[in-house]
Order: structure tokens, then sequence, then C-alpha cells
């Protein structure tokens, strides 16, 4: 073979973990004879692919490099001071070089194994501290996903407090402030318009609020950067019985009276300038504060302090089991994904500035937006507002003659107006910068001396809403000033969590699969870091190419015509594909057409989404076997057959196969009107052998942070584009920022056009070095895994669904229920186990309850695959063990796990079972033991003792 063909082709075997030989070998134990015969008998021929994917060839990494940096330098990095929610920041290089780009804290998996991520737990906790000192508020969440899905969650969670009956709503509608971020109105008017809500724009000084307004949106400071007294409107929404988001900001709120002070139910915004990097609008973690009184309510995950089986304290995701898509169709919001990622750099940006150093950059960002203020009044410019923090709105004869002066040297501005130029300055202004802005507007002959003392009085900052309050006293933000201090803190969490670095994560239906590093590497470069999302498009033509050839790349994969890049996770795509076939069926007159069919074996996030978007909910059954029921399917859907909307599926199926009825499924629902949406969970199973168009769905979502690599950062960023037949193209989601000459709403479903477009980069990436046979490689050895693991496991374990070839798909279940008469051992007892053998447990009690789901992935080499199932095999020993009564039912490995290295090396052992069997139970461990920090986690006292913020310092001291 040629070597330069060779070379291009070198990721390949990078991402693939199983070699030539491993391959053989694995088949053999399988007992099937080639890779051809394993998908022959896995794929049904009804659905497979006959041509190769019309990719790029691959390249190799050092050429992918050079290539995306080619490509970078198309985008152009001027001073952004566009603000509306985006600001340029400095990331601390101790964050960036330990956090951002480390792979023990981006491929960490969601914290449902609370005792080995006790470090990211800790990093969340100081993050909701941070925001509920921040916004007076005392309850918070450890993160959404933006802020303008933020707004759309509070309105939808006020609306559904005092609108109990659907069929009933006494107060429709929802107030938003004219001078709220657009593209915060845009998502709002998105969200509310299935649910039946009637958002009502105004001027909050003047609105009439009366018992028909369940809620209200304001925004502090506001999107023209004035700083107003909301407390009268607050009070007149609340003697009126509805409620207040505020939308805020977090570094302005250093200085300012915080939205708990002033009243507001809910406070709402982005940490991004809390170190996170622009990335052309993503990630970045959204904040959501509110009052005790909505616990029951809040979307999204919530950290909370408990103790472990020894009494010590322990972290955990508190009130889990509420988690909102668990409602499934009684859900209000379907947030699945965090940006917990984002949220720990947020949190350690104000670990390592701390309350001072916070104020201090405040203060200076103040200062300086004060004199660029003052010098422009002087010199005969009116300014909109005289109350301001970092942003001013200068009114000017004619904008174009600014903008383009400023564009001339290197400058954005915000132009609201013919006759209004927004001017948001940052942490990152310095006073060379402020005479560059000041030249634009006026003549400067000579350099202008610039002072800003600590001491200075903020004179455009009223004295009513002056910052009086403390804020951030508890120890951690004030232990971790130093760089040495704040990287052994850092390092210290990490050590405590299980990450892919550790051992493979084999969680099914997730996706744990290798983040490769030079996937990762560009996202730190400042073309792509430093892009603002609302900049013209002529100056991010990087992104711009970048995006458009994904796109493509998605549609060739999936077999469909149109895609969007903007849904920022997979719950987001979901509601952004369902509302594509809403737009759809209103087009053609058929508004009435509102069920929609989900299987039972459904992510709890499909009845959630389709609830959104004002679908009614009608379940399918299954099989024994996992199947779709195709006849109570064909009665269910003749049933509703005028008011089908459509089905959602997933395939293959959640239970791990392949069913051979997909294309009848589809077809049934395509005879009565109705639309087929694809749920892309499980689409690392189908790349190159399959597609969602072969298979005769409309519209699918992908989980960029499964199939295509995104890591998952211990709870989010992701990614969840759709992609979508011909004639939904029409219906995709638009943005009131891109809409040239539009005053329409473009229904937005997240804050930027492209949600978190930096992170798109690591699934492009991962396409162009795989290439057409390399991402077909990856389904085949996904498939290969899988059944190598099932094949050694099944004569130990029951194995729950095979297809019809007696294989399964890319991930397969194994039932643990029989072990809970024959030993009293549960699921949680096996998972709990694995992590004394050095493993994060498999997915838990879904979709099946008391069996575990495993998926391999391609990543995993054989060594690892065979060190997993040993560890299964050996607790398996263990539970049979106590079957014969050689263990105490109470008192063994499995009830006690996992073990701490304290608990081991305690000098009393009272376990009738030895220490080495606890700590070191194979071989294997002994090489690169991972101690759990914590032991078992006591989640029923974490829920009764409700506690989410980080202990006072008083506690520090009397320990």
């Amino acid at each position: 073979m040629n070597l330069f063909s060779v070379q291009s082709a070198e990721f390949t075997g990078r991402h693939i973990g199983p070699n030539e030989n491993d391959t053989k070998e694995m088949l053999n134990t399988i007992g099937i004879g080639s890779m051809e015969e394993l998908i022959g008998r896995t794929v049904p021929a009804a659905i497979r692919m006959d041509h190769q994917l019309n990719l790029p060839a691959s390249i190799s990494e050092a050429a992918y490099l050079a290539m995306v940096k080619e490509i970078s330098l198309k985008n152009k990095v001027y001073k952004n001071y566009i603000g509306q929610g985006y600001y340029d920041t400095h990331t601390p290089s101790v964050i960036l070089r330990n956090i951002f780009e480390s792979p023990g804290w981006y491929t960490q998996y969601t914290p449902y194994q609370a005792e080995i991520a006790q470090g990211r737990l800790e990093s969340l906790l100081n993050y909701q501290t941070m925001v509920c000192d921040l916004t007076g508020l005392p309850l918070t969440n450890a993160s959404l996903l933006d802020e303008a899905t933020a707004a759309a969650e509070a309105m939808a969670m006020f609306f559904h407090t005092l609108n109990k009956d659907d069929n009933n709503i006494t107060r429709p509608k929802f107030f938003v402030d004219h001078d709220v971020f657009a593209q915060t109105k845009d998502v709002v008017v998105t969200r509310a318009t299935p649910l039946g809500i009637e958002v009502v724009f105004g001027d909050y000084r003047i609105a009439d609020i009366d018992v028909t307004y369940f809620g209200a949106l304001i925004q502090y400071p506001d999107a023209k950067g004035s700083v107003e007294d909301h407390r009268g409107f607050i009070n007149a929404m609340h003697e009126a019985g509805g409620y207040v988001a505020m939308a805020t900001d977090l570094l302005a709120l250093t200085l300012l009276t915080s939205p708990g002070e002033l009243g507001a139910d809910v406070a709402l915004g982005t940490a991004q300038r809390f170190g996170v990097p622009m990335g052309f609008g993503g990630p970045h973690a959204a904040f959501f504060a509110t009052k005790d009184d909505f616990k029951r309510q809040i979307p999204g995950r919530i950290i909370g302090i408990s103790i472990d089986a020894q009494g010590n304290r322990a972290l955990r995701m508190a009130l889990q089991t509420r988690e909102q898509h668990i409602k499934r169709e009684k859900a209000t919001s379907n947030i699945c994904t965090a940006q917990a990622l984002l949220a720990n750099m947020a949190a350690m940006y104000a670990v390592y500035h701390g309350p001072d150093g916070l104020t201090r950059i405040a203060k200076r960002v103040a200062a300086l937006t004060q004199a660029l203020g003052d010098s422009l009044v002087e010199a005969g410019f009116k300014l909109h507002s005289k109350n301001f923090f970092d942003t001013i709105t200068v009114m000017v004869n004619d904008a174009d003659v600014i903008r383009t002066k400023a564009e001339a040297h290197g400058i954005n501005f915000r132009y609201h107006a013919a006759n209004q130029v927004g001017i948001s300055l940052d942490e990152t202004t310095t006073a060379e910068d402020l005479m560059a802005i000041m030249s634009i507007f006026i003549d400067i002959d000579a350099t202008v001396s610039l002072s800003l003392d600590e001491e200075m009085i903020l004179e455009h900052i009223p004295t009513s809403l002056t910052r009086t309050s403390e804020f951030l006293t508890q120890h951690v933000f004030n232990a971790h000033h130093s760089e040495t201090q704040m990287m052994r803190y850092i390092k210290m969490l990490e050590n405590k969590d299980l990450s892919l670095n550790t051992s493979m994560i084999s969680l099914g239906s997730c996706t744990m699969k290798l983040n490769a590093a030079s996937e990762m590497m560009p996202l730190s470069q400042a073309n792509w870091s430093k892009m603002h999302p609302f900049q013209p498009k002529d100056q991010t033509l990087g992104y711009e190419q970048m995006a458009n050839e994904l796109s493509a790349y998605l549609c060739e994969i999936t077999a469909f015509d149109a895609c969007s890049l903007q849904p920022n996770s997979g719950a987001q795509g979901e509601y952004a594909g369902l509302l594509t076939i809403r737009g759809y069926h209103e087009s053609r007159g058929d508004s009435h057409r509102d069920v929609i069919l989900i299987p039972i074996s459904a992510h709890g996030t499909n009845p959630a989404s389709a609830v959104m978007v004002g679908y009614k909910v009608v379940v399918v059954k299954a099989l024994e076997n996992g199947y779709i029921d195709v006849e109570d399917l064909k009665l269910k859907a003749a049933q509703h057959a005028a008011n089908l909307a459509g089905i959602m599926i997933t395939y293959p199926s959640t239970y791990g196969v392949y069913e051979e009825t997909v294309k009848d499924i589809t077809a049934i629902v395509h005879s009565y009107g109705g639309q087929v949406y694809m749920d892309g969970a499980n689409m690392n199973a189908q790349v190159g052998l399959t597609a969602p168009g072969l298979i005769g769905a409309d519209v699918c979502h992908l989980n960029l942070h499964k199939t295509f690599a995104i890591p998952h950062g211990g709870g989010g960023p992701g990614m969840g584009p759709i992609c979508v037949r011909k004639h939904l193209a029409p219906f995709l989601p638009g943005h009131a920022e891109w809409a040239e000459g539009s005053d329409k709403p473009q229904h937005a479903v997240s804050a930027a056009p492209y949600g978190s477009a930096s992170i798109l980069l690591i699934s492009y990436a991962y396409i162009r070095m795989l290439g057409p046979v390399g991402v077909r490689k990856a389904t085949e050895y996904a498939i290969l895994n899988a059944n190598y693991m099932r094949a050694r496991l099944q004569h130990d374990f029951d194995i729950l669904y095979t297809g019809s070839g007696g294989t399964c798909a890319h991930e397969f279940i194994v039932d643990l229920r029989p072990f809970k008469k024959s030993a009293e051992i549960e699921a949680s007892d096996v998972a709990k186990r694995l992590i004394d053998y050095g493993f994060h447990a498999p997915t838990m009690s879904f979709p099946v309850a008391g069996t575990i789901m495993i998926e391999p992935t391609e990543s995993e080499d054989k060594a690892e695959l065979d060190r997993f199932c040993d560890a299964l095999l050996g607790i398996r020993a263990e539970i049979r063990a106590i079957e014969e009564g050689k263990m105490d039912r109470a008192d063994n490995p499995l009830k006690n796990a996992p073990h701490t290295q304290a608990v081991v090396t305690a000098d009393e052992w009272n376990h009738s079972y030895g220490r080495q069997q606890a700590a070191y139970p194979l071989p294997y461990v002994k090489n690169n033991k991972f101690w759990p920090s914590v032991a078992r986690v006591n989640d029923t006292y974490g829920d009764r003792n409700l506690v989410c913020t980080c202990e006072p310092t008083e506690s520090y001291m009397e320990a």
C-alpha cells in the first residue's frame, strides 16, 4: 500500500481499539467467521446501505490540524463590544490547561455514580453557591444550556405552576420587556406558542398588569445597558399573583443589588464571562436561581450535600428521581444535558479570583465604561441612559457611518437602530482599547492618560441599586488564589473522579467513546474561541465553511436533505425536530394533528419533548423480545388517524436490537399522514451501514456528544443538530440575529445561530480524519465489541434481547433481577461493586428496571473489554458465593461496596471477607487501583435534608 495512503488513514487505527489479531480472536469467541458475516447477521438486509458514503477521504491528524488552522484564518478576530450576553474574557491559564484542556475533566460522565464523581460534584456545588450568593436566591441548579432557553424554562415553570389544568388556562399572558436581549425574546416566543402562552411585549414602566398574567421577564442591566430599579414592577406582578424572572449578569451583580433582594422569583443568565471563551456562541453554562418554593419544579439537576455509609460528608445529585424527563409526558421540561464542564470553569474562575478579585474586575469594567460615557457626553453625544454598568448606548446621527469607521479599525459595536450604537466593555478592555473606541466617535490628537483608582466612585450606578450584601464568604472562595494553590485544588478534585483516562465507561445509549486530542486542540485557538456569535457574517467565513461542510456530511450520513446545527443538546434536538413536524402540518392546514405515538421503551425526554410542542402522547406497547408491537401500533395509528402527527422511534431500539419491522412501522405512520421522528441516540450503530432516510424517517436528531465524539464533560456540553427530508426544510429553526431585514420571530430554539458552535469543530474533525471508510468501521467495531462482551458474559448472566440472528447491536442488556431473589443482590449493588474493580457502572435500570445496559463503543481495545468482563464475572462469582451460603447475605463485598481506602486501611475490620477481596478482587486491579473518595452515598438523607450550597467558613474553623 502507498505510504501516503497509510498515513492518511492512520487516525482510524488510533480511534478504533481492537487490532487485526484482536478482531480474529473476538470473532472466534462470538462464533462468527468474519466481520462481514457479523454485520450480515445483525443489520437487516432491507435497510442496508448499498454504497460507500460520499464523504471526503480520511486525512492524518497533522494534515487536519494544518487544514483547520487555515480555515480558522478566515475568521476575523475583531475587538468585539457587541455584548448581548457574550463578552471577551481572560480564561486563567491554570483553568485552561487543567480543566478545559484536560481529559480528566472533559471525559467525565454525568455524576450518576456519586461515589466516583465527588470532584466534579464539589466544583458544581461551588457553582451553585456562587450563583446563589450573587443572585440572592436560595436555590439553583448545576447549570442550564444558555440564557435564552433558561428564560424559556422560567416562563414554563411559572406557567405550569399557576395553570394546573391544560384544558382550562386561566392565566395565559407572559410579559416580556422590550429591552430583553433579542435572541432571548425569540426563543421565548418559540417555546410559548405550542403551549398556548400569549407573550405580551411592552415597557415595564407603563405595563398594565392584571390577573391574566402568570409572569414576566425583565433584563437587569437591560439590552441597552440601562440599570433600572424594577421593585415597583415586581411588586405589581406579585400583587396580581404572578411571578417575575430577571435575566441578569453575574459580574454586574458584584456591584448591583441582587435580584433576590429586589424581589425577583427567578434570576437567570449566562456564566460565560467568568472565564469561558465566546466560541461563536458556546458552549456556556446558563444559571437559574429561584426561591425554595420551586424546588420541585426547577428544571435541571441540583447538587446536594448528603452523607455516606460511614457518616461522612458526600455529594450527590439531589432529588435525582425528580429529574423532569423521568416524569415523561407529565414533565414541564425536557432538560437532560447540563453544561457541567463550562459550569466547572466558571466556578473555578470564581474560586481563583475570589470575591475581592471579582469585584475588582467589575469595578475596572464599570470605571472604563464610565470614562467612555463621560468622554462621549463631553464631546456632545447623548447616552440612552445615565445609569449603566458595562454597556452604553450612544445616540448618533447615522449608525452606518460609525459602523464603517469601526469595522475599518477592526472593531464591532452593537447597532440597535439607525441612530443608536451599543458599546459593551469587558474584562479584556484596556486603556488603549478605550482610546481606540473614542477615536471612532471623536478626533483624538494625543494619547490621553487614564488612571483608575480602586476607590473611585462609580457615579453611574445609583445608590439605591448599589450592592451592600456580602457574597462568596465561604472558605473555598478565599483559599486558592495563587496558581500553586489553584493547580493543586483542581488536581485534588480530578483525582476523586473516574474519567475515560482511567478506564472504559460502558454506558448504554450514552456512547462514551474516545474524544481524541487532535479533535479538541483547535478549540483553544483564538480564531475559533474569540468569535462573537453576532459578528457580521463576512467576518466569520471560517465558521461558515466548517458549519456548511459539517451540515453536508451529516446530511450524507443520515440520507437527508437539510440540516440545522442550532439545537445545543439532544433534548433540544428532539424539540426542534418535533417543531419542524408541527410547522409542516400547520402549513398544510392540519393544525389539528396533535397526537404523537411513542414506544414504551423510549427515552424519557421523548414524551417530555412532545408535550412541550403541544402534542398528546399515545404509548405503543413492546413485545417480549423488545420489538415495537406492530399490531398495537396499527391499532393506535388507525384509532388516531385523523389527528396523527407522527411517531418517535429509536433505532436500533433502546433494547439494543435492529428491528426488521422498522420499515413497516414507518410505512404505517406515513399511510395515515404522520411523520416519523427518529431519536439519534443510537446513531453509532447506523453510520455507514444504514441511515434514517433509508429506514423511512423524516427527521432525526444527532447526539454529537455520542456518535460524533464531542466529550460529555461531566454532564455537558452536548449538541443535537437535526437533519430532515426536503419537505421539512422550510420549518427548520431560524435566528433573529441572522434574519436580515425581518422583524418576525424566527423560531430559534437556542440563543446562538449555531448553538454551541465551537464544539462543532470536534465532530468536523472526527469525520474528516476517519473519512467514509473509517466512520463505517467505527460502527462495525462498535457492533463487534458489544457482541464480544455479550458472548463472554452470556453463560453467566441472562442477556435480555438479541436480534433474529442471535446478535445484538452496539449495546446489550444484562438482567440482574434474578439475583434479588437468589442472593438479595440488586442492580445498585453490582454498580457499586464495579467501582472496587475500577469501573464505572453501565446504564442502570433503563430501559428495563433491575438491569444494566452495556455499550463498549469502538474505541475500547480487547484487553480493556476483557478486564470489564472479568470484573462482571468476578462479581457473578461473589453472588454465587452468597447463593451457596459461603458468604453472608447482609455482610458481603457487594452490599458494602464501594470500599474506600480509609475503610480498607482502618485499624478495625469487622467483615466476614478479607481486606484483599474488598480492595483488590482481581490481579489487574493492583496495577491501577482507583479509590472512591466516599463510601456508598445515602440518597434518602440528602433529599430529606436538602442543602445545595457550600457550608459557611465557620464549619471549616470548627473542624
